[in-house]
């Protein structure tokens, strides 16, 4: 084989600066391990940034601080009843690579306070399915105080952010500013908000929020304190990989392309494939994406991977959930809160419900698709006048006007009137209307147990009696919002071990590669355990491929020495 020519060495290259990405970074400067981090973009942060801040970290210390004990052997019971045993759902969600995630968890907690990150336990966000063995009704989830972006000057300008600066918003406080005209706790969650966001601007600081705040710690961890080089607008477009051993890497850039020799390893953190509408069919049956996530995220460094006998796993499978559908002036709406309030109902094409309304998310869009694409992409949200002036509809927040204009939302006086302007079956809908509210009458919904368990209720009103999830569809004007099927980026990708190593299709490791968050396949397999089940396992196994990298040059420096 001809002796390759670089243009340039380093240590441990990362490509992609989401929450997997800079945790590898960051835990392979730790080693000492010389690192650059290469975005495809022009703007850093990933969906990370773009997200909700939310991290699944089970057993983390913040836990006991709450009185919410909690074990690893709870957390593997909770994982095989919610998500299914290993064996189910194949080697994304191996045994091994759960063991690793849950014994890991509390360590990147800890280890990432003792890089500064100040870390918040969600303490009454419940798992999503909190009543079966081993879930917890609150604690696992943790997210990030608000960081002062004015720290990074002019660099921030290039930060990717669904909640700009100044916005110092916690994934916590949204439960509450949904009812905050409706509920005293709600009116004091909004206040709270408030003064957090005034006292930020009175003290000059421009204070993040959200995965904002997630993505800028990291990078400023790995930026400003580790001093790791960071380029933007350099994707990766080749890996180097030699008898089954990746020791270079290829990247475009401003200045041209550039062959890198890597000494250690290459860890891919550059998310799914998101927008990458031909995947999406393939893969999905999908003919149109209404994703919430990074819009840089078309699935190249996943190819690539394949391209050097990579194995893929999950590729159906997508972070799901429904979404009022864009305009021309507004983007897709991801609904969560919403969906949970009384005086509101989604129903298909032909006017009937098929879903607890108030489920995770991941399992709505299931439902979406197990009742068939034809009749629910798009459905129907049905709101009472009560909703609009009781509850925050994020949605007409971003353009109510817009959604109108275009039919995306219609109103009307009367549920016939309504009907009629949607196209669904009148006797169907009526019928569904006047079911539904009976059990709003009797707390009970007898249909679809919607308002049965925790997790319903977090995002109800417990100012409605006997359901705080449940209440009539009665009072007009009414308004009908038409629902996709939507998600916050896509579950497969590229399989790895229990250490992010990826794998061939023979199962065997690619030495040197190493893959975690959205561009491998997720160790939740298909469902959705708890509120960060992404990010935290993506801290997680990004952090367990930037030690191991640094361990596997170790052990290979010290047989060459031998």
């Amino acid at each position: 084989m001809a002796q390759q020519k670089w243009d340039e060495e380093v240590d441990l290259l990362v490509v992609g600066t989401g929450a997997a990405a800079m945790s590898a970074a960051i835990a392979g400067a730790d080693e000492g391990l010389s690192v650059l981090v290469v975005e495809g973009s022009d703007k850093w942060g990933g969906s990370t940034g773009m997200s909700g801040g939310g991290c699944w970290l089970p057993t983390h210390p913040g836990m006991k601080e709450i009185g919410v004990p909690d074990s690893e052997q709870d957390v593997l019971t909770y994982l095989d009843q919610c998500v299914g045993t290993p064996e189910e759902v194949g080697p994304a969600s191996s045994l091994e690579r759960r063991q690793a995630f849950v014994r890991t968890a509390p360590v990147v907690h800890s280890w990432l306070e003792g890089h500064g990150m100040v870390w918040k336990t969600a303490k009454k966000y419940p798992d999503y399915y909190p009543d079966l063995p081993g879930a917890r009704s609150g604690g696992r989830t943790v997210e990030p105080a608000p960081f002062n972006a004015k720290k990074f000057g002019d660099f921030y300008k290039s930060a990717r952010y669904s909640m700009p600066p100044g916005v110092p918003l916690f994934a916590g406080d949204t439960y509450l500013l949904a009812r905050a005209w409706s509920t005293p706790s709600g009116m004091v969650g909004g206040a709270r908000f408030v003064f957090r966001a005034l006292g930020g601007a009175v003290s000059g600081r421009r204070l993040t929020g959200l995965g904002a705040s997630l993505s800028a710690r990291l990078m400023w961890i790995a930026k400003e304190e580790q001093g790791t080089e960071v380029r933007l607008s350099t994707p990766l477009t080749d890996l180097v990989v030699e008898d089954g051993v990746c020791v270079g890497a290829v990247v475009d850039g401003p200045h041209g392309e550039r062959r890198i020799r890597i000494r250690h390893g290459v860890h891919l953190g550059a998310g799914g494939f998101d927008h990458n509408l031909e995947w999406r069919e393939k893969y999905q049956g999908l003919d149109v994406e209404y994703s919430s996530g990074n819009p840089y995220n078309t699935g190249s460094v996943i190819e690539i991977g394949r391209r050097h006998g990579a194995d893929v796993a999950l590729m159906d499978d997508a972070w799901w959930g429904p979404s009022v559908a864009p305009t021309s002036k507004t983007p897709t709406t991801f609904i969560v809160s919403e969906r949970s309030m009384p005086h509101s109902i989604i129903v298909d094409q032909e006017g009937n419900r098929y879903v607890d309304e108030s489920t995770s998310y991941v399992d709505f869009g299931h439902a979406m698709l197990e009742h068939g694409l034809e009749r629910t992409n798009h459905s129907w949200m049905i709101l009472d006048a009560r909703f609009g002036r009781k509850y925050l509809n994020n949605a007409f927040l971003a353009g109510k006007k817009a959604l109108l204009a275009e039919g995306v939302a219609v109103q009307a006086d009367t549920l016939k009137e309504l009907a009629e302007k949607i196209g669904v079956d009148q006797d169907a809908f009526k019928a569904t209307i006047q079911r539904f509210n009976g059990f709003a009458r009797s707390g009970k919904d007898e249909d679809f147990d919607r308002g049965h368990d925790a997790y319903d209720n977090y995002y109800g009103d417990p100012g409605v009696k006997p359901n705080p999830n449940l209440g009539e569809i009665a009072k007009g004007p009414f308004t009908a919002m038409k629902i996709v099927l939507g998600d916050l980026g896509t579950k497969g990708g590229l399989l790895t071990d229990e250490n992010a190593r990826v794998l061939d299709t023979d199962g065997q490791v690619i030495e040197g590669l190493y893959a975690a968050g959205n561009c491998s396949a997720a160790v939740a397999g298909r469902t959705y355990p708890g509120a960060g089940a992404t990010l935290g396992p993506a801290l997680v196994f990004g952090y367990l491929a930037g030690k191991h990298a640094a361990t596997r040059v170790q052990k290979d420096a010290a047989v060459a020495a031998a």
